[in-house]
């Protein structure tokens, strides 16, 4: 982008007022998906069902918005690239090689499932990953994101990641249940915040629902899809705007051809 000079409006004229927008440059972006496969990402939603009638999961749901997100990404720009890794205990990869096709995607949500395992993940072994592969995307003059998908309502996600060092921008998108005995969303929710905070080098955006509504989901990832350069912070973001936020429309003004005849 060229930078771009403009004036102050009440100093025309004077240099001193006079503004530049320095030049910046947008770097295509290198995306992993880490998805959180404990047993509660089985958690059936409300209101989806797939084409044979089977209501969705979670994870069902996650992969038709990770879908979603990647197709737009990419129309958006074809040179983000986007790899999968997933989260039980620890963390595996899913789909190494980080690619700009929607095929690929399409190949790794259809080997994505759930563990059967439980027990407290441990987020360090994915810092360390992303902070890696950061490096390397730095080299080609590229960014690195990661985002996560983290299902679970009574377990807290453990790291240690020391806080000098922010590579990489964290994104996370929380799918859980209603608070209770056994659950505890706002202590994880917390946690979370405090873990993006500490590795993101740009704003990282922190999503989340206890809905359990698959539309609340993908509206959300859409949120996600905004570029780690060109955010605002978060508390001000204010889209999608409810239908009773939107300004109402102002009616025309009458002319000579609207205004009505005198005497009707």
């Amino acid at each position: 982008m060229e930078g771009v000079e403009g004036d102050n409006r009440r100093g025309e004229g004077s240099s001193s007022n006079r503004y530049t927008l320095k030049p910046s440059r947008i770097c295509n972006e290198d995306i992993l998906f880490c998805i959180d496969i404990d047993p509660q990402s089985l958690v059936e939603m409300k209101g989806a069902t797939g084409p044979n009638g089977r209501s969705l999961t979670r994870l069902d749901s996650i992969k038709q918005a990770i879908i979603l997100f990647v197709n737009a990404k990419l129309i958006i720009n074809p040179q983000h690239r986007f790899a999968f890794a997933t989260l039980s205990n620890s963390l595996s990869w899913l789909r190494k090689e980080f690619s700009s096709e929607i095929e690929s995607t399409i190949a790794a949500m259809r080997g994505l499932s759930a563990s059967s395992s439980t027990g407290q993940p441990d987020l360090t072994n994915l810092f360390r990953l992303a902070a890696h592969e950061a490096k390397k995307s730095r080299m080609q003059g590229r960014i690195f994101r990661v985002i996560l998908f983290y299902c679970r309502s009574t377990v807290r996600p453990q790291h240690q990641w020391p806080v000098n060092q922010k590579l990489f921008t964290l994104d996370v998108m929380y799918l859980h249940d209603k608070p209770g005995p056994d659950n505890c969303p706002q202590e994880i929710y917390d946690t979370l915040v405090e873990a993006l905070e500490h590795v993101s080098e740009y704003e990282g955006y922190i999503l989340e629902s206890g809905q359990g509504l698959a539309r609340v989901l993908f509206r959300h990832v859409l949120i996600l899809l905004s570029h780690p350069q060109q955010r605002c912070i978060q508390e001000y973001i204010d889209i999608p705007k409810s239908i009773a936020k939107k300004t109402p429309q102002v009616e025309p003004m009458a002319t000579e051809d609207s205004a009505p005849a005198a005497g009707q």
